[in-house]
């Protein structure tokens, strides 16, 4: 639900600004909105879990994001629209980690990988099917309709949740760090104020700066404070783990890079080549498709590579294959275009799989609820951070170029931004042993 969410949003974009007058990339203050809200809120997911359950706060996020889906459709405005975004963050906060929480407190080590790759297959059914639907429900009905989509989807989870998922034991956690939840917070939420509105006029620019250097100073108070209390909102002692902090700071900066294209792609193709709203997400579903391909190979490619050199070269073909996205035009056969997103999409899969099974391999068992809130919160932000990236190349292009609307060109320059952040990931992976996750492959071939 998550992820055909997030992908038909993209979709939807241009047709929304229009319905709600607003410019398509001053629209993408919708997708950023709820990315900020997930992300500020994941840090308290593990906790909620251990101390209410974790199936009854699995269930009870579920059922905040379908009622925050029909406000969202409700929506006359923008400010209404980032409301009830943010209500759906709050929900999908506790929905991800929490679920992932099940899973992992009942499985063994040498099950990870094979259980990380199921977990995450339902998950890509959202991005297959997303482009497409979002196109159709968009051109065909409404985009509104593409939030009210949640609602069955949402009601049948609950459903399945509360007639097959048997709850875990409760744990009775030391009371929440409430000091430094306010500043991971309040950092969190600065920054991305910061970064979604400096040098694109919808506030002041000093204001802007301002949440920026307020998101500084808050970042580096977050980070002192949970370095000395004993159960920080977030537990930097998990980075004494060799596999987990490798995977958080180089899998962080391929995100970045990564989830500027969900954006990138259907906004040039409705707005570059003109495309319609069905058409683009015909299109952008090659992306996903290329990544529901790679799950059932990815155990074989990790058993053979191994997980460094899968994290090191993977990382540098990914980003090749973004940047030559950089080179579409209008005169490009759609059957290339489809070809080099399913490419790309085949790799970015293969490298999310590495990352999310290499985190948890190492991590004992009582810090599974803390890593889960860590690395939950890692793989959100970098999504905020890449959408408004990408939003602020196109608007720097644009100015600098002196045009009056963007064009392919400036596309062109998110594209390159983007595949650049995903190759600098590879060497920062180099710090990984060799030996790194084997006893999460069962059998390993060491070369």
């Amino acid at each position: 639900m998550q992820n055909l969410d997030s992908t038909v949003v993209a979709t939807a974009l241009p047709a929304m600004a229009r319905d709600l007058h607003e410019d398509p990339l001053v629209m993408g203050v919708a997708i950023t909105s709820y990315l900020v809200a997930l992300t500020v809120f994941i840090p308290l997911s593990g906790w909620m879990a251990d101390r209410f359950g974790a199936k009854q706060v699995f269930m009870a996020a579920i059922a905040t994001f379908t009622t925050a889906s029909v406000f969202c459709g409700l929506s006359q405005g923008l400010a209404e629209m980032v409301a009830s975004r943010v209500l759906q963050g709050l929900g999908g906060a506790m929905m991800v980690p929490v679920g992932r929480l099940l899973l992992l407190r009942r499985i063994k080590k040498d099950e990870l990988l094979t259980v990380t790759t199921w977990l995450s297959m339902p998950a890509l059914l959202g991005p297959v099917m997303g482009p497409p639907v979002g196109g159709l429900l968009t051109d065909l009905v409404s985009w509104r309709a593409v939030f009210w989509i949640n609602v069955p989807v949402g009601m049948l989870g609950l459903l399945l949740v509360w007639r097959i998922i048997p709850p875990l034991p409760r744990i009775i956690p030391p009371p929440p760090d409430v000091p430094g939840l306010a500043l991971v917070g309040g950092a969190l939420a600065a920054l991305m104020f910061a970064f979604e509105t400096l040098g694109r006029g919808l506030v002041p620019n000093w204001v802007a700066l301002g949440m920026l250097g307020l998101g500084v100073v808050l970042t580096t108070l977050a980070v002192r404070h949970c370095l000395r209390v004993r159960n920080p909102a977030l537990d930097f002692s998990l980075f004494a783990i060799p596999a987990f902090s490798v995977t958080v700071i180089a899998g962080t900066v391929f995100r970045v890079g990564a989830s500027m294209v969900p954006f990138l792609v259907p906004l040039s193709l409705q707005l570059g080549f003109g495309a319609s709203a069905a058409q683009s997400g015909m299109i952008s579903f090659a992306t996903a498709l290329g990544a529901f391909a790679m799950k059932p190979m990815a155990q074989t490619a990790l058993r053979w590579v191994g997980f460094r050199n899968v994290l090191v070269w993977n990382a540098v073909i990914a980003g090749l294959m973004v940047m030559a996205c950089a080179a579409f035009r209008p005169g490009w056969p759609i059957p290339v275009i489809f070809s080099v997103l399913l490419v790309g999409g085949l790799f970015r899969s293969l490298h999310f799989t590495t990352t999310n099974t290499l985190a948890y391999a190492d991590v004992p068992q009582p810090k599974l609820s803390a890593a889960t809130s860590f690395y939950g919160t890692a793989q959100q932000l970098p999504g905020a951070v890449g959408v408004a990236l990408a939003a602020a190349a196109l608007q720097v292009s644009v100015a600098v170029a002196g045009r009056p609307a963007v064009t392919m060109a400036d596309f062109s320059v998110g594209f390159l931004l983007g595949g650049l952040l995903m190759l600098i990931s590879g060497p920062m992976s180099m710090r990984l042993p060799p030996e790194a996750g084997e006893g999460v492959v069962a059998g390993r071939r060491r070369s």
